[in-house]
């Protein structure tokens, strides 16, 4: 985004999602030892506080301009927090009323933002055995249900992002073009902590598309790896918003996948504080996991490289987790 653009008069809140700015992350390549330049999107100064905003604002575009989204149709949506409340930005600028389905495993700040913001917010119970702040695959699915039964009922349009193409394409369109326009150099190596897999699969194919020597990870929490093929021996993580221990995602071309990281609980956190005191980027969980995995390929592989991640969003929404417990 260049200096004009960002003084640009807007037409609403709506338009100022996107073109987010892509920094370079050196004091923490320095202080880890490894060789190489890590770039992070900073995603978290999207309107909501995420990268999930680019997708609520596609699959509403898309979903008006093919007709399956009718003027003031109720929109209804599964969320860890992040696609429910850039979905009720959108929804709300565009008199769309939202309804957003979450578990009451994730941080209850998400909850509060959302219903700010407009929307009714539908609290699901976890799954017997499952621990608050982590959301594991069995407490989505009791997402799942309940947001099944409410479309069912008030015919509404469902926002699904583990289906929709809008959820690809808002990556494929926007982010991944933004970070080659942005770095001014080859990108070595991508790598995306992985929820509903549409900004992997979406980056990951620009990137690719404008040069296909650039190697792009799936990034998942260790124990929780299925996507890499392993058992889900710990399905229960603090890596809010993804790792829920699906094996197969939609958007994911396996073509394009050229390895799989795994990152634990306790190494994402700690990764996400030394952001904070290093970077001065205050962000969350799998945002920690991005880098601790780019950290393990400039290790590695990737040694003198070139690696972008995404920066997904803010810690503002982990204030009530153990994150930010401690320095």
């Amino acid at each position: 985004m260049t200096a004009l653009n960002r003084l640009k008069l807007l037409p609403s809140v709506v338009e100022a999602i996107g073109e987010t700015p892509l920094v370079e992350l050196s004091r923490i390549v320095a202080k880890a030892g490894v060789r190489g330049r890590l770039l992070g999107k900073m995603e978290y100064v999207n309107p909501g506080f995420s990268k999930k905003d680019r997708i609520a604002q596609q699959i509403i575009a898309d979903a008006e301009a093919d007709g399956t989204l009718r003027p003031g149709q109720p929109v209804v949506e599964l969320t860890s927090g992040n696609t429910g409340t850039g979905l009720a930005i959108v929804c709300g600028v565009k008199g769309y009323p939202f309804i957003a389905v979450m578990s009451k495993g994730n941080s209850v700040e998400r909850a509060r933002m959302m219903t700010a913001l407009g929307a009714e917010v539908v609290l699901v119970d976890q799954a017997p055995g499952s621990k608050p702040g982590e959301v594991s695959g069995a407490d989505l699915a009791l997402v799942k249900l309940e947001t099944e039964r409410i479309v069912t009922e008030r015919r509404a349009f469902r926002a699904d992002q583990f289906v929709l193409a809008g959820n690809f394409r808002a990556h494929y369109l926007h982010t991944g073009p933004e970070i080659l326009a942005q770095a001014g150099c080859p990108i070595d190596g991508f790598c995306d902590f992985v929820g509903s897999g549409g900004s992997f699969a979406g980056c990951t194919a620009a990137l690719k598309e404008a040069r296909p020597a650039t190697r792009c990870y799936i990034v998942e929490p260790e124990g929780a790896a299925v996507l890499a093929g392993c058992a889900a021996s710990r399905p229960h993580h603090p890596i809010q918003g993804g790792g829920y221990a699906m094996p197969e995602l939609g958007y994911i071309n396996r073509h394009q996948v050229d390895g799989y990281l795994q990152v634990d609980g306790s190494t994402a956190t700690e990764t996400a504080r030394k952001l904070a005191r290093l970077e001065g980027v205050f962000a969350g969980f799998s945002s920690g996991a991005n880098v601790a995995a780019a950290l393990q390929l400039l290790a590695g592989e990737l040694a003198g490289g070139t690696i972008v991640v995404l920066l997904n969003d803010s810690g503002l929404k982990y204030l009530s987790t153990d994150l930010w417990a401690k320095g």
